[in-house]
């Protein structure tokens, strides 16, 4: 039951993912979360998310932000990024992530998702299909909602990493 909100990586951070592998694997198109999986929550894009935005574009990814946020959150981060978004975009629901699949002009066979929620943000990359890479939050400062969330997550990520230690010691 828990698998449905397992990631197909578990990572520390957006900034050790190896993008140059992943392209050279087929994957062409990269959605993300933003708060905590880019940056701190409510942060602007600082240098080191312009920094990944540029080297994903220059391997030839292309990018889409989906957020839960609403417009005015998302363009703000945006601006130093410059690339396609979503903005309330109903997480976990697998409609948005669809769209931005339409958007970046990929399909469920070559995206991945990047973000630090089981919950809403692995959950609805499962539910569409997509490669979904769950990384360590940023920060620990986090909305009173998102830390009860984190509790429950405690729970399914104890049983995921048991389930690949298993996977691991066959």
């Amino acid at each position: 039951m828990l698998q449905k909100f397992y990631p197909d990586e578990y990572l520390d951070s957006t900034y050790v993912i190896d993008f140059e592998e992943l392209y050279q694997k087929g994957f062409r198109g990269v959605i993300f979360d933003i708060d905590n999986t880019l940056v701190p929550h409510g942060a602007p894009a600082d240098e080191r998310a312009v920094a990944l935005f540029d080297l994903l574009k220059k391997i030839g990814f292309s990018c889409c932000l989906i957020s839960n946020n609403q417009l005015p959150r998302v363009e703000m981060f945006n601006r130093e990024i410059q690339v396609k978004f979503i903005e309330n975009a109903h997480k976990p629901s697998k409609k948005n992530y669809l769209r931005a699949m339409e958007l970046m002009g990929t399909d469920t066979t070559n995206t991945v998702f990047v973000g630090d929620q089981l919950f809403t943000d692995v959950y609805g990359a499962n539910r569409a299909g997509i490669h979904s890479i769950l990384v360590k939050p940023i920060h620990p400062k986090e909305e009173i909602q998102i830390v009860l969330k984190r509790y429950l997550e405690k729970i399914v990520l104890f049983f995921y990493k048991r389930q690949r230690k298993k996977q691991n010691d066959r």
